[in-house]
């Protein structure tokens, strides 16, 4: 009864239970003196987390590989800033700077990984087209410009479905 009373008025008057005890149990006093940490010893014992410099690229990578369909090769061509800010006939607005496409065929929202000499992105497919000529898909700028097909304005690609 004496600790139930003891718990209480510590807690109304603004203690703690481990004053509590500390109070009527010299035992308690000295657990609860030892339990106390400083707060920077405890934070140095802690893990942490460090991300690599790398990120999640090869594991997501690893990911996509698994779950790609190989959609073949052709060639790859790319539209940039004249086109910037138009509907595109997914109904969005095409941005250069994002990494989408357009695919006669492929649904809207598909994510493809184009690969081209070593070098892959992966696109959201947002519109239709290539229209002209043996092209296959029509990249964005920012997906041309990682390919290194800015200049040469097309180049061969690998095509592959990721979802």
């Amino acid at each position: 009864m004496t600790l139930r009373v003891s718990i209480a008025a510590a807690l109304l008057l603004g203690g703690s239970i481990t004053a509590a005890f500390a109070a009527s149990d010299d035992t308690a006093a000295t657990v609860a003196a030892s339990a106390q940490v400083d707060p920077a010893e405890a934070d140095a014992s802690l893990p942490r987390f460090t991300p690599s410099e790398d990120d999640t690229s090869e594991a997501t990578e690893e990911a996509d590989a698994a779950i790609a369909e190989d959609l073949g090769s052709g060639m790859a061509s790319w539209y940039g800033t004249d086109f910037a800010g138009r509907k595109t006939a997914s109904g969005e607005a095409f941005d250069p700077g994002e990494y989408t496409a357009a695919h006669r065929t492929l649904p809207f929202g598909s994510r493809v990984r184009v690969s081209r000499g070593g070098k892959s992105v992966v696109v959201r497919i947002n519109d239709r087209g290539p229209f002209h000529g043996n092209r296959v898909i029509d990249l964005s700028r920012a997906a041309a410009s990682d390919l290194g097909l800015v200049s040469a304005g097309s180049g061969q690609v690998q095509l592959a479905l990721l979802d």
